[in-house]
């Protein structure tokens, strides 16, 4: 069964360089998984953090859902992340040594679990984005007069 793509943290990609992923299951509570089948999340601020080696998703918004009762959810609680011991070990060895962090590029339901493709990201400086508007920039005038000549 292919997943579901619930979100997309399209800031990543302009905000960071992204290097490593890696897929972690959430542990939610029943009305969570609700708001998520229903695509009621934001991960644009989201990050991940080691705490007692575990791993935690922080400021990921999860809308209450609705139809909820006095049991739902708190929207930006923290939330653990579902890894292997190695894994959690790796990525923040990694992330400690060069300076990067962790953050969410998409939110998923896989088989029926929700997931979080988590990246290893190194923050962009400005002169970065203006690099990457001309790349594209350029790339685009290109593909203008490639079709123009046709």
């Amino acid at each position: 069964m292919n997943p579901k793509t619930i979100a997309i943290n399209r800031k990543a990609h302009h905000d960071y360089h992204l290097q490593g992923s890696w897929e972690a299951g959430l542990v939610l509570t029943g009305t969570e998984i609700k708001s998520i089948r229903s695509a009621k999340v934001n991960i644009r601020d989201a990050y991940a953090q080691a705490q007692g080696g575990e791993m935690w998703l922080h400021q990921a918004h999860i809308a209450p859902y609705e139809k909820g009762n006095i049991y739902n959810h708190a929207p930006l609680r923290p939330r653990k992340l579902l890894l292997h011991k190695a894994e959690i070990r790796a990525m923040t060895q990694k992330a400690a040594e060069k300076g990067l962090t962790l953050v969410p590029k998409r939110l998923y339901v896989k088989n029926g679990y929700a997931k979080v493709e988590l990246a290893l990201a190194k923050g962009k400086k400005a002169y970065d984005h203006r690099e990457d508007i001309a790349k594209r920039d350029a790339r685009r005038s290109l593909e203008r007069e490639l079709a123009s000549r046709r």
